[in-house]
């Protein structure tokens, strides 16, 4: 079969970088093939697929070296309108794609560009709509959808145009677990039905791996390292050895002493089939550990009591919340997108006002206390670092806060040069924050919290698009932070945090505060997963199937064993 996409020796270099960001790629797609390509960031994946959809060389300049071609049209002689005729690519921001004014318009877009006579577009924008199930939505404006509806009509857009290739970047990182759990499911729908060429790039591989792929591509350093099916990739060391997260049903039965390479359906946890001696071993595993215990026995640091709030001319947001936190504890927040997380926090930190209810700080009613008198002892962190940083120095941006409570300008610099070491920025600081990577600018923006002196932080998302490298060092920070007795709140839709991070979750849904107990016993409650838009952990499955009883327990133990395995690797290396 005659490839659709082929790259033949195939390098590229930005024109702003001092040596290619691909090297040397030899790459066949077929007709009809769902691939996923994935890698650390930095690997060049992001890169590869701007590439195939004519982004590079027409909108991002560079040398070309090499031949790629993407239906049998040589993309460095084409044109990025004649491309888009054969790839649609449905962006990780679905927001950064739209164009018309209603669902309907959006959908239509390519068509009307087209001069499509008008009963035929109708008919077929109808019909992609119908693909994604957002039919119900087409006078509604795009903006005003949920993050899950957004993605479908950038898929219908995509669709109406009848392309031959889906190109998928990152279609999971703004979406919550229930709803990326979706989009994997409509991706392999769409697949099924239209015998579209599909290619994911995405480093969620065990999110991804919910339904099968032919084949997985993994990147370093621009490079392709493997390219094989998933089951044989898996069965490897490679996802460990370049920086990506392997799926925890897979860690689980390397834990066991099972031998992966006798397992049927390691490639999809839908297909996994453990035999008796399996079963057995990881029985035996989970019975030979001991249980842990996580016990807090310090004071409230936070208390919520009866919170109502609704924004102006708006439906309820928040209804009768009431929780409390000790002191130095590390807690999650979870639930599906526009169930009221982030409106909780915007209440607490004081952004929003006009509620019922009390809120008390170590044992103080702080309901009508002002931003910045919260801010000393509340701090609040925003998912995106840009939309934080307003200065162009890392001294300025990190001193800013205290400048206007009278300390002298020694004083300052002692303060922050203090907190830029426990933050491990001490030796950038005097350097320009655009030098710094996104992870860096996320510590920043964390120390630009921390100078004031906070007791609580929280955390918008501290972890999103980050690989699992960077999501490691991100995490180890906020627990080193911990330690040192700074209570950590994070909204997040990461289940994979919330497990291996918090040893409390707060679950939302519909305005509510649905569940208050550990992220092990949420994840293995298959009502409130449901309800709550979550994602059930691959470990309830494995426990489920082997007979154990009691799956909290069995997960429970599993992140037990797994912190005191990495533990043990950092300090062996």
């Amino acid at each position: 079969m005659k490839p659709i996409i082929s790259f033949k020796d195939f390098s590229f270099q930005y024109n702003a970088q001092k040596n290619p960001t691909l090297k040397h790629i030899n790459l066949d797609i077929y007709p009809g093939e769902k691939i996923l390509i994935c890698g650390a960031s930095g690997s060049g994946k992001s890169t590869l697929g701007n590439c195939i959809n004519g982004l590079i060389p027409f909108s991002y300049n560079g040398k070309i070296d090499g031949s790629l071609k993407v239906d049998d049209i040589e993309t460095k002689d084409s044109s990025i309108f004649e491309l888009s005729t054969k790839v649609g690519t449905v962006l990780q921001d679905p927001d950064g794609q739209f164009v018309g004014l209603t669902v309907a318009e959006d959908i239509a877009f390519a068509l009307e560009n087209d001069c499509v006579e008008q009963e035929k577009m109708f008919a077929e924008t109808l019909s992609a709509a119908r693909k994604v199930s957002i039919e119900n939505r087409m006078n509604n404006a795009p903006y005003d959808l949920s993050g899950g509806q957004k993605q479908r009509v950038s898929m219908a857009g995509v669709l109406v145009d009848k392309v031959r290739i889906l190109l998928f970047d990152e279609p999971l990182a703004n979406l919550d677990p229930a709803t990326g759990k979706s989009a994997i499911e409509l991706i392999d729908q769409i697949k099924k039905e239209t015998d579209t060429t599909v290619i994911i790039i995405e480093h969620r591989i065990e999110d991804v791996l919910w339904q099968k792929v032919d084949r997985i591509i993994l990147m370093d350093d621009g490079m392709i390292v493997s390219d094989c099916d998933p089951a044989a990739l898996l069965r490897s060391d490679l996802l460990k050895k370049y920086g990506i997260r392997e799926p925890l049903y897979l860690t689980q039965l390397k834990y066991a002493d099972v031998d992966i390479n006798n397992i049927e359906g390691i490639d999809c946890i839908n297909d996994l089939k453990l035999d008796d001696k399996a079963k057995k071993q990881i029985v035996k595993w989970y019975t030979s550990q001991e249980k842990p215990e996580h016990i807090n026995n310090n004071s409230n640091i936070l208390e919520v009591e009866h919170i109502d709030f609704r924004y102006e001319s708006s439906e309820q947001i928040l209804y009768d919340v009431s929780f409390a936190i000790k002191k130095g504890e590390m807690l999650a927040i979870a639930g599906k997108n526009g169930a009221g997380k982030s409106t909780l926090c915007k209440v607490i930190c004081g952004f929003e006002k006009q509620f019922n209810g009390k809120i008390l700080f170590n044992g103080e009613d702080i309901s009508n206390a002002s931003i910045r008198k919260r801010s000393s002892y509340i701090g609040y962190v925003m998912q995106n670092p840009n939309q934080m940083i307003s200065q162009a120095m890392i001294f300025d941006e990190v001193s800013m806060g205290i400048r206007n409570i009278g300390l002298s300008e020694e004083e300052i610099k002692e303060r922050v040069y203090s907190t830029l070491k426990v933050c491990g920025l001490y030796e950038f600081r005097n350097w320009p924050i655009s030098a710094l990577s996104f992870g860096q600018k996320k510590r920043v923006t964390i120390a630009s919290i921390l100078v004031m002196g906070p007791e609580i932080i929280i955390l918008d998302e501290p972890t999103a698009g980050q690989d699992f490298y960077h999501y490691t060092e991100i995490m180890e920070f906020l627990c080193e932070l911990n330690r040192k007795g700074i209570t950590i709140i994070m909204i997040t839709h990461d289940m994979h945090l919330m497990l291996e991070y918090t040893t409390r979750s707060l679950v939302f849904y519909d305005g509510r505060l649905q569940a208050d107990k550990s992220g092990s016993a949420v994840l293995c409650d298959e009502d409130l997963v449901d309800k709550a838009s979550l994602k059930e952990t691959s470990l309830f499955k494995i426990a489920t199937d082997v007979g154990i009883k009691d799956p909290v327990s069995f997960v429970d133990c599993f992140i037990d064993y797994d912190k005191k395995e990495r533990s043990h690797g950092k300090q062996s290396s």
